[in-house]
């Protein structure tokens, strides 16, 4: 393995990255910031009133994405498979 698929191999792992956890930290931000524009809108300063709505929201955007999450690591896990195969 050269140089050049190295780092072909880097940025596929990295894009892999950002598609599996991008979902789910977007939704986290996302429930992060209406939660806490509640809180501040009726004064609730309760710290874990947080969690759980994030926790669940996370749940269900990993059990949509799941089948994606899947097909990716199985597509990215066959390239690097074919690469040691290659060399």
């Amino acid at each position: 393995m050269d140089a050049a698929q190295a780092m072909e191999v880097a940025r596929a792992a990295l894009l892999l990255v950002g598609t599996i956890a991008g979902p789910l930290l977007l939704t986290s931000l996302i429930v992060g910031v209406v939660i806490g524009l509640l809180q501040a809108l009726t004064q609730v300063q309760e710290m874990t009133l947080t969690f759980v709505p994030k926790i669940l929201a996370m749940g269900a955007v990993l059990l949509l994405t799941m089948p994606m999450i899947g097909r990716s690591m199985s597509v990215f896990t066959a390239r690097i498979a074919d690469l040691v195969i290659a060399r």
